[in-house]
This record gives structure tokens, C-alpha cells and sequence, in this order.
């Protein structure tokens, strides 16, 4: 009797084992920006003041693979402790990741808490806000998708 690994390796041919290994290299970049991000400390005046205590700072552009977006641009919202961003409606998509701090987000229906290493999305055309909880500075990296 063979496990189910043993039989996902004996149906996995040379095309598809090419196509997971395409789809790893490429993914490799973001991966190695988003670790990145975890490194970086920010000086209090880097980027643009986008509200008390709250600056963007542009960290890169890329194209995009995913038919429905033409680039991905990725900042950092980086927020002194403390630090709120008010309700603000979303121009884009993005997919959002806590690199450093404690945060809660208030969307239109819900209200959460993230910590380093969390993950959450924002959809084009609703709001989100977002304060910093902890004692130290914290890091949203953002991936926003720009529609193609």
C-alpha cells in the first residue's frame, strides 16, 4: 500500500514539476522584499507624513503576472507608537502585512487585532483605519495591486 505522497510524486510529470519550479523563482523577489522589510528600522522623519505620527515610505515596484493587475507596488505605513491613521477609503486592493508592532484595524463591519507576522486584505472602494497598540514602531508592508 503506497501513502499519498508516493502517489502525488508517481503523477507529477516533468511539465508540472517545471511549472512549480517557475512559479517558485518567481515568486522568490516579493518573498525577498517582504523578509527584507523585517531588517529595516526607519528613522522618525523617512517618507512622506501621511498623518500624526504616520509616514509612507516607497519601498518598490514590480509587474505583475495576475491578469487583473498590471504592477504591484509595495510601501511601508510606518507608525510611531501610539500612532493612528484615520478612516481612509481604499483606491486599490492590497494585501497587508504586520512587520513590526501590535495593531487594531476598524473596517466598515469588523474591528481586529494584528501582531507581527499577521496578514489581512484590503478591497478597493472600503474603508479601514488602523492604530498602532504597542510600545515600539510599527510596520505595515503593503502590496497594493494596480489594475491593469
Amino acid at each position: 500500500m503506497t501513502n499519498q505522497w508516493e502517489d502525488a510524486m508517481k503523477t507529477m510529470n516533468r511539465r508540472s514539476a517545471i511549472a512549480l519550479g517557475m512559479t517558485a523563482a518567481a515568486a522568490t523577489p516579493f518573498f525577498a522584499l517582504t523578509a527584507s522589510a523585517k531588517a529595516k528600522k526607519y528613522g522618525p522623519k523617512e517618507g512622506k507624513e501621511i498623518a500624526p505620527g504616520v509616514r509612507l515610505v516607497e519601498v518598490g515596484t514590480g509587474n505583475s503576472d495576475i491578469p487583473a493587475y498590471k504592477s504591484i507596488a509595495i510601501v511601508d505605513i510606518v507608525f510611531q507608537p501610539g500612532a493612528h491613521a484615520p478612516q481612509t477609503v481604499m483606491d486599490n486592493d492590497m494585501v497587508c502585512t504586520i512587520t513590526s508592532g501590535a495593531f487594531t484595524i476598524k473596517k466598515a463591519d469588523k474591528e481586529f487585532k494584528l501582531k507581527t507576522g499577521d496578514m489581512y486584505t484590503c478591497s478597493k472602494g472600503k474603508t479601514d483605519e488602523a492604530t498602532n497598540t504597542s510600545k515600539e514602531v510599527g510596520v505595515h508592508r503593503i502590496a497594493v495591486l494596480i489594475p491593469a
